[in-house]
């Protein structure tokens, strides 16, 4: 026997029209390449949308063509968004920050059909312009320019294309198991693995992190995504802010501290989610500037474990509550958020930080393991303690890989993520390190996470990075890479003096090298990879280690 209840997909077309109709009026503040503020709201984000959809069905496309985005988080780039998958097609969202072999790679494989890119990327756009052959039409965002009409002589202005289109569109009803959206891994290592996520698997992640036991969103706050539209679709807040009613601040290129400041501090932001890379910098501003960022409520951190520091500083300067969050591509990204039970309340303030550094225990919708690699992916414990491969299941979890036939599932229809974890009784979950991160050093395990965690809650460390080197007795032992803030007298005695106490002795870095600059990926991690390739062998050079 089946309910008797109204069939009714889940479709992205569906949170516009939500936030247009019960949250008209609520502001969404877009900051422009110029730095020019422009605000606007939902009502006008879906009237822009529905001209847009107008504008693409006379267009030469068919539902499931990929268009493709290279625009920071901007009000014509969430415009666009809605336009695109909610007529049917696949909303491409390419990181401009990759190497230029990897976006005409990408491109190709997606078959994109379409372009649009902020004008920052003009140079871009000419670079690759004649190696993308499957692109028919690039369209710039914003209004008629004649210096990149003489750049790329076939482009279409945004403004100018919406502009003369109408705002009535009725959307066309899909199946809500229809493709919305692509996104492509940052590829540290090969080349790139496109995600196709769907309109169903976006709106149950989109509610899920709206959760109260997730990232508690709802209409009364104003919400910043400092993680790029690019990146992830900035873990689902654009469609999570529609199907909430929230204010949106949109901040544009400029991701400095300084920058953020502004809006936080202009705007009443309440939440804002970023990489720790971006809180670094922003607590450094705050600091200079004399900001108490009063407005924010709680911020996000994501992407890489948040160093202890961080989340310190936060709290007990600024009274914010920082969520520890951890996902991927593959998982949408939300995978698990850190927020307390209410039997954690009567815990001290030593045992309550220690739960609030794990990554957090995972929404419903979304189911972890642990499993021994080397037994045939047997189930490890969940006891918090005992460490093995992560693997995850669930409703917005990736299957297979786009343009490829094999799953990318284990035979039992888990997807391993390439983390080293452990599990406690009550799900939390800590990342212990990436299996390829991991430094086995005499037959035991040392984590690069917790070293790093450690070395950046030094005042006069900006950034640091914990590799495997190669050692003649051992096999392996850690070194640290350090850039130094800025005029910091440290050397590798200071540092290495730092860790006392704090780890094992076994476990402290054997040498610390100072570098102006780490290798970052497109998405704002670190590239471990190349700083191996550079220092494997610096133990082996030094007879006195």
């Amino acid at each position: 026997m089946l309910g008797n209840m109204m069939q009714q997909p889940l479709l992205i077309s569906h949170l516009i029209e939500h936030a247009a109709k019960y949250h008209a009026d609520t502001p969404i503040i877009s900051r422009e390449n110029n730095g020019q503020i422009i605000t606007t709201n939902w009502f006008e984000v879906q009237k822009n949308s529905k001209r847009l959809a107008n504008a693409l069905s006379s267009f030469d496309l068919s539902q499931g063509d990929r268009l493709a985005t290279i625009a920071w988080n901007n009000h014509r780039h969430l415009e666009s968004w809605y336009a695109i998958s909610g007529s049917g097609y696949v909303c491409h969202t390419i990181n401009p920050r990759l190497f230029p072999e990897q976006l005409v790679f990408i491109i190709n494989d997606a078959q994109d059909k379409v372009i649009f890119f902020d004008s920052t990327f003009v140079p871009l756009i000419t670079a690759i312009h004649d190696k993308v052959p499957s692109v028919e039409w690039f369209i710039c965002y914003g209004p008629y320019d004649e210096k990149i009409v003489q750049a790329l002589p076939n482009v279409i202005f945004y403004d100018e294309l919406i502009q003369a289109q109408s705002d009535q569109f009725t959307w066309p009803q899909l199946s809500e198991e229809t493709a919305s959206s692509l996104c492509y891994t940052s590829g540290t290592t090969g080349n790139p693995k496109g995600v196709l996520y769907s309109h169903r698997s976006s709106l149950l992640h989109a509610m899920a992190i709206c959760f109260p036991d997730s990232l508690a969103l709802s209409a009364n706050d104003t919400v910043m995504p400092v993680v790029p539209m690019f990146h992830v679709n900035a873990w689902g807040i654009p469609y999570a802010a529609a199907m909430v009613g929230a204010s949106f601040v949109l901040p544009g290129p400029n991701l400095d501290g300084d920058s953020l400041i502004d809006l936080i501090d202009g705007c009443q932001v309440t939440v804002a989610l970023g990489v720790p890379t971006i809180w670094q910098g922003l607590l450094t501003a705050a600091k200079k500037r004399g900001s108490t960022l009063a407005s924010m409520k709680r911020n996000v951190v994501g992407g890489a474990a948040c160093p202890p520091s961080i989340i310190r500083e936060f709290k007990n300067t600024y009274h914010c509550d920082t969520i520890h969050a951890w996902g991927m591509t593959e998982t949408s990204p939300v995978g698990t958020v850190n927020q307390s039970k209410a039997k954690h309340h009567s815990l001290n303030a030593e045992e309550f930080e220690k739960l609030r550094l794990t990554q957090g225990r995972p929404p419903f919708g979304v189911d972890l393991r642990i499993v021994d690699a080397d037994n045939h992916n047997a189930p490890l414990l969940h006891d918090g303690h005992t460490q093995g491969n992560l693997q995850v299941r669930g409703a917005w979890i990736i299957e297979r890989y786009f343009n490829q036939e094999n799953s990318a599932l284990t035979d039992d229809g888990w997807f391993d993520t390439g983390d080293i974890a452990t599990i406690d009784a009550d799900g939390y979950m800590t990342i212990c390190d990436r299996a390829k991160d991991l430094i086995k050093s005499g037959g035991e395990w040392i984590s690069s996470v917790e070293i790093e965690n450690i070395a950046v809650g030094h005042p006069e460390i900006k950034m640091a990075a914990a590799i495997a080197a190669h050692h003649p007795k051992w096999g392996e032992r850690p070194i640290l890479i350090v850039v130094k803030e800025e005029n910091s007298h440290l050397n590798e005695d200071h540092v290495r003096a730092y860790f006392e106490n704090k780890i094992a002795r076994w476990q402290i870095p054997d040498a610390v090298l100072f570098v102006d600059a780490l290798p970052m990926n497109g998405a704002g991690k670190i590239v471990k990879a190349e700083l191996r390739k550079k220092f494997n062998d610096v133990l082996l050079s030094n007879a006195a280690i």
